[in-house]
């Protein structure tokens, strides 16, 4: 059993920067700054209540006859308590014979197209250890991008307005920092075990490592970005601040809208149509949260059972980073336009070209991850870099101003699919090494491992939609021509 060390640095990432926020707002008292110091306890109280109520809702403590435990999340102390009975658990493990286990399945990775099942027995401590983890995975994402990622943007503000950085401020900074990406780290880990929920996932260094660097360039820079527009153009920034949140916020109800779906029901069966409702709205709210600074790797599907999205999109994820980053330019640009003699003392270009190249090497260290990196790549239905090439190839047919007569297509794109053959056109094939030996099964057809669906592909050209949400992106640019 491995020892709970993502629940330590959950519960001393959360009690630094509470304390240091703390101590930064007696400051801004006694300086007289009192909206500093409102804003300051604002991003640091309202997390704080979330993960209280977040650790409440999945212990299911209001069911339990606990009052001591629930006078202490009151106290805002429940983080503390839930990480000393984590080792507390920990600790008493082989020391007492548990009464009974449970069995679990999991397939181990494809090697050579094949996986086996794994059965191991998962005593009760491990039950326990199990829900503490995921408890405080959870809580991690929402003390990152509710409480730190705003914090971090306005301690930057006010440093780039008062021209210097005081002991306080820089190490609430810091750790608010810190907290961000290890709450995008704990998201993208998330992500995986949600969607490969049925394998055995061993995530290694380099994977951890390569996630690190890939989320610090990415929020680094769009913090950075945010503060510099916000300090010469102040009434704008709210605008763009709002439209990008109502944007998340409102995209996965739109999809929701359009599936004609029932309304989820199985959430908690407790609660009643209200209470899943503000459930469902809390949801978003953090995914939105989450997207304003970046990609978010937990997809929100409102119609899933798990209210997950659990097929891997190469187009939304290209989608996203190309807006962002025309959004981050567009938005230094004006601030390059409309900056005044306070940035005399910095070479406005070069710190331009050095945000810009730092977003950049977030994409590179994203892809490498993905390409490399990811535990689970060989259960892909596409490859990183093809599915990439198509979501280019696709949006340039749909922007190139030629009419379709008159537009260069290859021959597999506008070759009809033949009703004998069943064979897909050879650029349509994505496959990495994993899905590659299907296609020698019998019948003429191919399994999806991540929908765990049969398609017919003697028909799948043919039939396949122009979705872009859990489709492939292979299929999209024959659907679109």
């Amino acid at each position: 059993m491995r020892l709970p060390s993502s629940i330590f640095v959950s519960v001393s990432l959360f009690t630094a920067e509470t304390t240091a926020a703390l101590y930064l707002s007696s400051t801004y008292r006694s300086a007289g700054d009192q909206i500093w110091q409102g804003l300051t306890l604002l991003f640091t109280l309202v997390p704080s209540v979330l993960v209280q109520l977040t650790l409440t809702f999945i212990h299911r403590d209001l069911s339990r006859d606990r009052p001591l435990v629930l006078l202490l999340h009151i106290l805002q102390l429940g983080p503390i308590v839930r990480c000393l009975e984590a080792f507390c658990i920990y600790g008493s493990v082989g020391s007492v014979e548990e009464p009974y286990v449970s069995i679990t399945r999991k397939k181990q990775m494809p090697r050579g197209g094949q996986s086996e099942e794994v059965e191991r027995q998962v005593g009760q401590a491990e039950g326990k250890l199990f829900t503490h983890r995921a408890a405080f995975a959870r809580t991690s994402v929402i003390q990152a991008f509710l409480g730190s990622a705003p914090q971090l943007t306005l301690q930057l503000y006010i440093c780039v307005l008062q021209q210097g950085v005081s002991i306080g401020r820089g190490t609430l900074m810091v750790i608010s920092l810190l907290s961000i990406v290890y709450g995008a780290l704990r998201c993208n880990i998330l992500a995986i075990k949600i969607k490969y929920d049925d394998y055995e996932v061993d995530v290694r260094p380099m994977a951890y490592l390569c996630i690190f660097l890939w989320r610090s360039f990415e929020i680094a820079t769009r913090v950075v970005v945010l503060v510099l527009f916000s300090s010469v153009l102040q009434l704008w920034v709210l605008p763009v601040v709002l439209l990008n949140f109502l944007v998340f916020f409102l995209y996965p109800w739109i999809l929701f809208w359009q599936s004609h779906s029932p309304f989820p029901e199985n959430i908690e069966k407790t609660l009643t149509r209200v209470g899943t409702t503000i459930v469902l709205c809390l949801l978003t709210f953090l995914y939105a949260g989450i997207n304003m600074f970046c990609w978010s790797a937990v997809q929100v599907k409102l119609n899933d059972p798990d209210l997950i999205n659990k097929s891997q999109n190469w187009y939304r994820m290209a989608v996203y980073y190309m807006m962002r980053f025309m959004e981050n330019a567009s938005l230094l640009l004006l601030w390059y336009i409309y900056k005044t003699d306070f940035y005399k003392f910095i070479c406005a270009p070069l710190l331009v070209l050095q945000l810009l190249v730092a977003y950049a090497i977030a994409i590179f260290f994203m892809l490498v991850f993905y390409q490399f990196c990811h535990p689970c790549r060989r259960l892909f239905s596409s490859s990183m870099s093809q599915g990439l090439w198509d979501c280019s190839s696709l949006l340039c047919l749909m922007c190139s101003p030629a009419s379709p007569q008159s537009r260069p297509m290859g021959k597999s794109v506008l070759a009809p699919a033949s009703p004998t053959t069943g064979k897909e056109p050879p650029t349509d094939r994505a496959h990495d090494s994993a899905s590659d030996s299907t296609e020698d099964m019998p019948n003429d057809t191919t399994y999806d491992m991540l929908n765990d669906t049969i398609y017919d592909t003697s028909n799948e050209v043919g039939n396949n939609t122009c979705s872009g949400i859990n489709g492939d992106i292979n299929h999209s640019v024959s659907c679109n021509v």
